[in-house]
């Protein structure tokens, strides 16, 4: 009896935020060992990793990378135990992280650079190569690292700090011995990034909602001014950020989730970045593959040691897709939004 492999595809593209109308659940035939081309592996799927960038390759807009297609397998990270191989670098049993998309198994051209990756569990659970260790990880390292450029001493801002990048932010800038300041949605998610992250302040959000008393919220926790900031929503947090920021501050923009529907994201004051000669930069951390080897050594020692601490949120089968990741665009999710798979 042939397996069944359960799918989420695009159905439709939203028109503002995202509803359960635009994904459609289907099921494919999952090919046997002996149906695989050369140089092809079949990977069951243990988690998927939802992240904020889906949300913006569902609109046809222009963007850094190409849209979505419709009626396809929805684009994704995931974790998972090859089952069959026909490329001599794969086994059977191998721990692999590939683009395996919203569905529960899937089918890589090993042979294309970069498509799968073997992975060590011995010390560092599947799930974090999705997470601390993986992409997000790695998009956190690159931000702080190679444009913050953080300086032992300085004060570092992180939006969205309970997340599954900005948790990793604020730890590798407390290593460098930086203040750190986060900014999260709720008083758990604040508690979680003082108490268990180590972050030496956390701002709730959504009891600051007017530029005056976020300012004066930011000025408390950081007396010394921002040297940088790891912005990850924009809006109202950034305006406040953009008043408190020290002369030659660094951004680092890694996301602007509060634009994320489709709304402009206006700049209360873009005249402080001539006034304070601020360098704010963007950034895809696919674009730089070069620093991967660097940032997985430090982040999967810290992961293995206990240093870096994460968190995961777990929606459980590939049904359950849709809905969570509406919540992690509403911000329901608490560290790290997975689907898992088996």
């Amino acid at each position: 009896m042939s397996l069944v492999n359960h799918q989420i595809l695009l159905a439709s593209r939203p028109a503002a935020e995202p509803t359960p109308e635009n994904f459609k659940l289907v099921e494919a035939p999952v090919p046997t060992a002996e149906e695989l081309a050369e140089g092809q592996v079949l990977v069951r799927n243990h988690f998927l990793s939802l992240d904020p960038y889906m949300r913006g390759r569902m609109s046809d807009s222009k963007s850094y990378a190409e849209p979505q297609p419709l009626d396809a397998v929805m684009i994704g990270g995931t974790v998972g135990e090859v089952v069959a191989s026909k490329h001599p670098r794969f086994d059977v049993g191998d721990a692999v992280v590939c683009m395996g998309g919203w569905q529960e198994y899937s089918l890589i051209d090993a042979s294309q650079r970069g498509a799968i990756t073997k992975v060590d569990t011995r010390q560092i659970p599947l799930s974090a190569y999705l997470g601390a260790v993986g992409m997000p990880g790695v998009t956190g390292w690159y931000g702080l690292v190679k444009i913050i450029e953080p300086k032992a001493g300085e004060t570092v801002v992180v939006s969205a700090a309970s997340g599954a990048v900005g948790s990793v932010v604020g730890q590798l800038a407390k290593a460098r011995g930086c203040r750190v300041v986060g900014i999260a949605g709720g008083p758990d998610k604040c508690r979680y990034v003082t108490e268990e992250l180590g972050f030496d302040a956390c701002l709730d959000h959504k009891a600051l909602t007017d530029l005056r008393s976020f300012s004066a919220a930011l000025k408390a926790a950081a007396p010394n001014g921002i040297d940088g900031c790891f912005e990850n929503v924009g809006g109202l947090g950034l305006d406040a950020v953009m008043l408190r920021m020290n002369a030659f501050g660094r951004i680092a923009f890694c996301g602007m989730i509060a634009g994320y529907s489709g709304q402009p994201i206006p700049m209360a004051n873009p005249s402080l970045i001539l006034v304070s000669r601020l360098k704010l930069q963007g950034f895809i951390v696919s674009e730089h593959p070069e620093v991967w080897p660097e940032a997985m050594q430090e982040l999967g020692g810290m992961v293995a040691t206990g240093r870096m601490k994460f968190r995961e949120s777990v929606a459980e089968g590939i049904a359950s897709a849709p809905e969570a990741f509406l919540g992690l665009l509403k911000g329901k999710n608490f560290g790290k939004q997975l689907v898992k798979l088996v």
